[in-house]
């Protein structure tokens, strides 16, 4: 077995690109996602999510990052969230790829942590993406969505891998 130093220091890439997107752009791909279905294990999170997003052109404008092997969609109102618990743990390194659809922001965060210790926090921002390097040592989670604060979150998580 190679053990690659990667494997134990690997999730050096966290940064945010703003405005990845055109607003009408985001418009767009938020009027063709349809079909959500209500995430119901409380324990894990609540919130709603689309699997298998499909979105040819869009991956393409991504290419420089890898190759777009998954995508999911999901939908935060007041009150929902996501814990890291439900996330899924990378064995390789991926780029994890987090495209912010939200029509306007909304304080709802993505927190990212390595070993336990948050490291990285992406806010709420439309049109912006983040780029976080994944692997088993990183988790995720989506904070909670304030019942005061009127508005949705929406956001296209996508894992990119390189060809190699």
């Amino acid at each position: 077995m190679v053990l690659l130093i990667e494997t134990l220091f690997g999730n050096r890439r966290a940064e945010i690109v703003e405005h990845a997107i055109s607003e009408a752009d985001a418009e767009a791909l938020r009027v063709r996602l349809a079909g959500w279905t209500r995430y119901t294990l409380l324990d894990r999170g609540s919130y709603e999510f689309i699997d298998d997003i499909v979105e040819p052109a869009l991956f393409a404008r991504f290419a420089s990052y890898g190759t777009i092997t998954s995508a999911r969609a999901l939908r935060l109102s007041p009150g929902d969230y996501v814990l890291a618990h439900h996330d899924v743990v990378h064995d390789d390194l991926p780029l994890e790829l987090v495209l912010d659809l939200s029509p306007a922001p909304v304080p709802a965060d993505v927190d990212y942590r390595r070993r336990g210790q948050a490291f990285f926090r992406v806010p709420c921002a439309p049109r912006s993406l983040s780029i976080v390097e994944r692997g088993p040592t990183v988790t995720r989670n989506h904070t909670y969505v304030s019942k005061q604060t009127p508005g949705v979150v929406i956001r296209l998580v996508m894992i990119a891998r390189s060809a190699s």
